[in-house]
């Protein structure tokens, strides 16, 4: 008697972790139902699996109601790079908040279970480092950067209410830097920056000094710990921090990309952004803990990785 594949939605699953995480799914053999509108995900990083019948992708906006058949639910819809989610404020708001609704009540019908990858940034400029889960954030409601803080910290809201109200069966990530293949080349986010800027040997953008730190996790980490979270017992809800702990400064992933591209590229200084956090690293005692996960690419293995697909990109 054959047994019943699983079937998992993956909204966002175009993007850049999403089409990485339906590459995993379907590898355990799972159906993988992944919608996207496309905003700032690409049906190219999901090409190599239109033809698999395990795959079927819907075009489709998550702030309007969404009727499939699942079994578990991955919630990544979300612009994540400030390039994107602050090119309509008001949207990515809609996206967290009215999106999140509808995919609860989704969950809530069919009994699902359900992950949100929320963020780093619920934490803002912390003043705790590194940081741990029970850290409340500092983050500011009105600055340019809120649509997507205070967005994610109403998004896990909405699922802790979610789970008390209604029992539903929640898990929470709070995903810090990842990078890899498939990053957009104008997302504005520092790897890909640094990458394509070193690639067409240009000035290397630095914010501030180059001391801020920020702490990078290879994007096939990252999906091995979302995978993971999913899996753990019902009573295990999170939010657990998901992210690399090897902290780097601004100036010290320059140059390693400098280096490993073979760069002529010189380094120019800008003021830092408002509301940009000057350092942030995960405390992920707890994913070690309750998950059993701990990164093991580290920065100078994932970044040679990660070039040639820029290389080809940029051709």
């Amino acid at each position: 008697m054959s047994v019943r594949k699983k079937r998992i939605l993956v909204t966002g699953g175009a993007g850049f972790l999403g089409s990485h995480l339906c590459d995993r799914l379907i590898a355990d053999d799972s159906f993988v139902l992944c919608l996207d509108n496309y905003f700032s995900g690409s049906k190219n990083n999901v090409k190599h699996l239109l033809g698999n019948p395990n795959f079927q992708i819907i075009e489709h906006d998550i702030t309007l109601p969404i009727h499939v058949e699942v079994d578990e639910i991955y919630h990544l819809a979300c612009p994540a790079s400030p390039v994107h989610y602050q090119s309509d404020p008001v949207r990515t708001v809609k996206t967290n908040v009215h999106g999140t609704i509808n995919i609860l009540g989704l969950a809530k019908r069919l009994k699902a279970r359900v992950l949100q990858a929320s963020t780093s940034e619920v934490y803002g400029d912390p003043e705790i480092h590194p940081q741990p889960e029970s850290y409340f954030g500092r983050v500011n409601p009105i600055g340019p950067r809120a649509c997507y803080d205070e967005g994610k910290r109403c998004a896990e809201t909405l699922f802790f209410d979610y789970q008390r109200q209604h029992g539903l069966a929640i898990k929470v990530a709070r995903i810090f830097n990842t990078f890899g293949p498939r990053m957009q080349p104008d997302d504005g986010r520092v790897v890909s920056n640094f990458i394509v800027q070193a690639l067409k040997n240009r000035p290397i953008t630095i914010y501030g000094d180059g001391s801020q730190t920020r702490s990078f996790c290879y994007v096939s980490d990252l999906i091995e710990g979302l995978v993971a979270l999913m899996q753990t017992p019902a009573d295990f809800l999170g939010p657990v921090n998901l992210g690399n702990p090897g902290e780097f400064t601004m100036r010290e992933l320059a140059e390693q990309v400098i280096t490993l591209t073979a760069s002529k590229s010189t380094l120019s200084y800008h003021p830092l952004p408002e509301d940009d956090p000057v350092q942030r690293r995960p405390d992920i005692s707890l994913a070690m803990q309750a998950l059993g996960w701990k990164p093991t690419i580290p920065l100078s293995d994932g970044l040679i990785q990660t070039i040639p697909y820029f290389q080809k990109v940029l051709r």
